[in-house]
């Protein structure tokens, strides 16, 4: 039975890609780790968050606990980019949240965690050449707790859009282009319109003279009246 059950608490293949240390160094090491690499981590979760889970497995008691946790983040922003170290006190500490953190859920996502070969500055910060995660680069998806949509598919999504506004604004200009003009008569805030008055005509002049005549007489028979 021993053979058909995979331990839970034994290191996968995964090593660090920029660690000189051949495969027997490196099993002699991880045998000895209190480190702990975490994947799989959304952007958004919370140092505070992987702490209370991460604690589960702590024994401050038999002089364990968290040491320190190294949030992962992206080179160029600074932000959260999806993994982090756990360093315990004691190697059995580790042990204990391979066995029983690894796999679960943490803000709705299944982490990984795996044995590390142990922290050093420089490595809290994606190797991605966007600045995040090289997983990050190449993922077609769209996952909401990874930032959206992968580095590569974002910049394809930015060149479409800058082919669109080149073409678009080459139809202004090129020969055929729908002229744009027009804008001299819009309205500007703050300004008064001129108006010209067009000159009347000696018949509209003459009736206009009649006019105010019949209106002066009619106003002076109503005055007699009164």
């Amino acid at each position: 039975m021993a053979h058909v059950v995979t331990p839970l608490d034994q290191p996968s293949n995964y090593k660090d890609s920029q660690t000189r240390v051949d495969r027997q160094k490196q099993t002699e090491l991880l045998a000895k780790s209190t480190t702990l690499y975490i994947g799989n981590l959304s952007f958004y979760t919370t140092e505070e968050q992987i702490y209370e889970l991460f604690s589960k497995c702590a024994s401050p008691e038999d002089g364990g606990g968290i040491k320190r946790i190294i949030m992962g983040l992206d080179r160029n922003t600074r932000t959260p980019c999806g993994f982090c170290f756990v360093e315990y006190y004691t190697h059995a500490e580790a042990l204990a949240s391979m066995r029983y953190v690894s796999g679960t859920k943490l803000d709705e996502r299944i982490i990984r965690c795996d044995l590390d070969l142990g922290y050093k500055e420089g490595r809290q910060f994606g190797r991605g050449k966007s600045g995040g995660q090289v997983r990050d680069e190449h993922r077609q998806d769209y996952d909401p707790g990874r930032g959206g949509w992968g580095a590569q598919a974002q910049r394809m999504e930015v060149e479409r859009r800058r082919e669109v506004e080149e073409r678009y604004a080459d139809a202004q200009e090129g020969p055929g282009a729908v002229a744009g003009g027009g804008e001299e008569w819009k309205e500007v805030p703050g300004a008064v319109l001129e108006t010209k008055k067009r000159a009347r005509s000696p018949e509209e002049e003459a009736e206009s003279a009649r006019t105010a005549q019949r209106t002066r007489l009619e106003e002076e028979v109503e005055a007699e009246r009164m």
